[in-house]
């Protein structure tokens, strides 16, 4: 699929060479508008409708957050453009699909747009279907340490497990369980079955899933009605469960 894209960059000079490294090296991208500010980025959001926007950071009279603050239920994916890599975790935080450094580095920026474009084919594959997993193990036995002891669960009774500081908060049908273990070591605990880090708090059942949501960064709502973000970094990974 070709993507509908806009590109949001003070600088004519960086408009320039990014719009001719799409031309050349990713010619699945429709470059549809360019802007130099954040009121002209969203104006062309709001005109276009894009996949996906290249957005750098610093702008004059606001920056790439502000603009994002303005569009609090996108269905597009960001990748951003910067000199400045402190700029990495807001970025994550922001549900950005990809961080490219200035001096754009061109494989990364093909890894970049085939990233999105993934995303998206499956993101339009799924929508509007009832979801069902690809046949996964999702039998088997975990011990959850205690203060007294362990517990022993069965991986297929965990909906999800969400952190909190350096505990779990393993979340089962009708109770929530606490243990002194941080999120990672039970994303390494449940590797070898069907459960998927979807968010930097969250790691889900992906049996438990039964609706996708597209949105600025997506969720998921479980088969116990819950709904849970999904982190534009993380949503590759999750859609590749599914059929």
């Amino acid at each position: 699929m070709d993507l509908k894209a806009i590109l949001v960059e003070d600088e004519a000079n960086s408009r320039e060479i990014l719009r001719n490294y799409l031309a050349k090296y990713c010619p699945g991208v429709k470059l549809l508008g360019e802007a130099s500010n954040i009121d002209e980025g969203l104006e062309l959001i709001q005109k276009h409708k894009p996949d996906l926007v290249f957005l750098d950071v610093e702008m004059p009279f606001g920056n790439a957050f502000d603009l994002l603050d303005k569009v609090p239920d996108r269905s597009f994916e960001t990748v951003f453009v910067t000199a400045y890599n402190q700029y990495a975790m807001d970025a994550l935080n922001n549900h950005a699909a990809y961080y490219l450094m200035k001096p754009i580095n061109i494989d990364e920026l093909i890894k970049a747009v085939d990233y999105v474009k993934d995303i998206k084919e499956k993101e339009n594959a799924l929508e509007g279907q009832v979801l069902k997993a690809k046949p996964i193990k999702a039998e088997g036995k975990i011990t959850i340490p205690q203060q007294d002891g362990f517990q022993v669960l069965e991986v297929g009774d965990i909906y999800f497990c969400k952190a909190d500081d350096n505990y779990t908060e393993i979340y089962l049908e009708h109770k929530k369980i606490v243990v002194s273990k941080t999120l990672k070591y039970f994303e390494d605990t449940l590797k070898d079955y069907a459960f998927s880090r979807i968010h930097k708090s969250y790691l889900v059942n992906v049996g438990e899933v039964v609706k996708y949501k597209k949105g600025k960064g997506g969720s998921v709502v479980l088969s116990n009605g819950k709904e849970l973000s999904v982190s534009a970094s993380k949503k590759a990974g999750l859609l590749s469960y599914f059929q």
